[in-house]
């Protein structure tokens, strides 16, 4: 017993030895940070090459500049985000705004948690995600409840589906009128903010129900809370867009079924805009934090230069993503899903979209960065912004206000679509749709910037 009593005295000798009092030791982190792949995610390393179309570009079009450019290492999703993938989505919707009528309507507090004074907040209710829903529960609160939700035939009626979500205004932050003065601690006089809020109008007195309205307000910056803006969004896919965008075309079948049939589980979702998109990223990076020790981890759109730079795969003047400058391999087989020829869609084995990964992904490991479906990127839409961009993880954001006009709600989109010649799948080329629009040939993955060593 006495050497064990030795063997301590010396171990605490010998550590205190290693970290000397009154030096400077940190803050006590041990060891480095290595960060774990997230699930559905590759690793794209850090690099540089050259950014803008490496080909001619479309008649009558501006010629881009090529620049070149340096990107940070970030994760990016393997695949499209699919429909399957979308509809965790769409049932946590459905499931939070459920639980919070039980909780107001039906008097069902079980659907909340207390706070540490063991009371609930009926009006913003922390939920409880481990009671069941008792959606065929014949009790008469419970039914009428629940029977808010739903539509005339008894399924979830679309236009409840909203999401709330708030976010701080960086850039507006940045302004330097809004310089946080740390001698006076506070801002300055002149400091005030432009932010966004949304509310729904109910229909009559149904607050579920109802159009969504955005305004645009400016007020003076007093403290942190006042950078915040929120958005509410309907997150439910328009899945009209399948005769919308193709008149004189039959897209029933697609029109009622690709969201909701597990036949297109493992397709690519489409028929949202990119404010959907956003709402997506900001809730899985809600549900990551939520379950993870370690928080602070933002899933987001890729800017158009960590798309580009992914889609080339680590070729510097790669034209497509495979490498070569051919859409076809040795053998004569199309190496994308898209338009290979007029009225030709089903050359490449594909009619319309088809199942995510169906074709070899490129070097990095990502699958369809060409072809299938075009994707939203978070960059605002300027013909010339490869001429002023910064040369370090460059990228043209714009926050468009809910009153700014259609122009500035602009967004790139990349990678070409099903529907589109062979011109729009190059690694370089851009278009774009604005911000508000969904269609039926673009959807998005996320990615998340890379932390530590």
């Amino acid at each position: 017993m006495k050497k064990l009593m030795q063997l301590a005295i010396v171990a605490i000798l010998l550590t205190a030895c290693g970290k000397p009092k009154g030096e400077l030791i940190g803050a006590g982190a041990k060891g480095s940070f290595h960060e774990a792949q997230p699930y559905g995610m590759v690793y794209i390393k850090q690099g540089a090459f050259m950014m803008g179309v490496n080909n001619q570009t479309t008649i009558f079009s501006v010629p881009d500049k090529q620049v070149k450019v340096s990107v940070s290492a970030f994760w990016m999703d393997q695949t499209e985000i699919t429909n399957d993938e979308y509809k965790q989505f769409t049932n946590w919707v459905r499931d939070s705004i459920a639980r919070t009528l039980l909780i107001q309507e039906a008097g069902m507090t079980e659907f909340a948690k207390p706070d540490r004074y063991g009371e609930i907040d009926e009006e913003n209710p922390v939920l409880n995600w481990k009671t069941k829903i008792p959606w065929d529960s014949q009790d008469e609160e419970v039914y009428a409840a629940l029977d808010r939700m739903r539509d005339y035939d008894g399924s979830i009626d679309p236009n409840v589906m909203h999401y709330r979500y708030e976010w701080i205004n960086l850039d507006q932050a940045a302004l330097p009128k809004n310089r946080f003065d740390p001698k006076r601690g506070c801002f300055g006089p002149s400091a005030e903010v432009r932010v966004d809020t949304s509310w729904v109008e109910p229909l009559g007195s149904d607050h579920l129900r109802g159009e969504i309205k955005d305004s645009t307000i400016v007020r003076k910056l007093v403290e942190k809370k006042d950078l915040l803006s929120n958005r509410i969004v309907n997150v439910y896919p328009d899945t009209i867009v399948w005769i919308r965008d193709f008149q004189f075309a039959y897209n029933e079948p697609l029109l009622s079924m690709y969201f909701c049939h597990p036949g297109y589980a493992h397709y690519p979702i489409v028929g949202v805009t990119w404010e959907q998109a956003e709402a997506f990223c900001h809730w899985r990076t809600e549900m990551f934090n939520q379950n993870h020790e370690i928080t602070g981890q933002r899933y987001r759109l890729p800017t158009e230069a960590e798309w580009e730079y992914a889609a080339r795969g680590g070729r510097k003047m790669a034209l497509y993503p495979w490498g070569g400058n051919y859409v076809r391999d040795n053998k004569g087989c199309y190496l994308a899903n898209f338009k290979p020829m007029r009225g030709s869609y089903t050359d490449d084995t594909g009619a319309v979209t088809m199942k995510v990964a169906s074709f070899e992904p490129n070097d990095f490991g990502l699958f369809d960065m060409a072809g299938n479906v075009s994707e939203w990127t978070c960059d605002a839409f300027n013909p010339s912004s490869n001429k002023w961009i910064h040369d370090m993880n460059s990228s043209f954001q714009y926050n468009a206000n809910a009153e700014d006009p259609a122009i500035l709600k602009r967004k790139v989109i990349k990678g070409g679509s099903w529907k589109d010649v062979a011109y729009y799948l190059q690694c370089g080329t851009r278009t774009y749709e604005y911000q508000f629009e969904d269609r039926a040939y673009i959807g998005f993955r996320c990615v998340r910037s890379f932390m530590g060593e």
